[in-house]
């Protein structure tokens, strides 16, 4: 029994180690984004600031991902709203809180999918849908090592499950802004 013990315990202390090996960011994080939004004449352009604090811990993401997969939508809404704030989104107007941040690594790039329990913004092409079930900000970004990429971003929208990337967009109608990253100083905070 004493050997099964050590074993776990060698097994849980190889796999912390590997997922902080796999970390290709580092945090805390600040990262400023050009916004742009088109849709046929209007053109919205607007600075974004993301600040990622830290990664959201493994447990409760996958807690959050299995209510996503076998409650949907609202089971992920009930895992997700208590969750500890792991960072923020802000443009001039508004600001939500990070509870979901998740990087992948994509061949020399990371992928860091963020997602807010409520929305920055809802876009022109939007006012005609209901604004009701479309509650989550979400930001899907590619970054190189110096920090600058490029993603896309809804400002209200929905998740579904993907098994590759944890979470995505689900459909909202509108075209999702696009962002463009600023290259940014690994550790900086404002």
């Amino acid at each position: 029994m004493r050997q099964l013990l050590r074993l776990g315990a060698a097994i849980g202390a190889f796999s912390c180690l590997s997922m902080a090996s796999a970390a290709a960011l580092e945090y805390p994080l600040t990262l400023t984004a050009q916004a742009k939004y088109a849709n046929g004449p209007t053109t919205i352009s607007s600075a974004i600031t993301i600040r990622v604090d830290r990664l959201m811990d493994p447990a409760a993401r996958t807690r959050a991902l299995d209510r996503l997969k076998y409650n949907g939508y609202q089971g992920f809404m009930t895992v997700l709203r208590p969750l500890p704030v792991v960072g923020q989104v802000s443009s001039p107007n508004a600001r939500v809180d990070l509870r979901y941040a998740w990087e992948t690594k994509a061949d020399d790039r990371t992928r860091l999918i963020l997602v807010a329990d409520k929305p920055l913004f809802f876009l022109p092409a939007d006012a005609s849908k209901s604004k009701a079930g479309y509650e989550l900000t979400v930001v899907d970004l590619m970054l190189d090592s110096k920090n600058a990429g490029s993603g896309t971003m809804a400002g209200a929208a929905r998740v579904k499950p993907s098994p590759e990337l944890g979470v995505i967009l689900d459909d909202f109608g509108a075209a999702p802004v696009q962002l463009t990253v600023e290259p940014a100083a690994r550790g900086k905070t404002d």
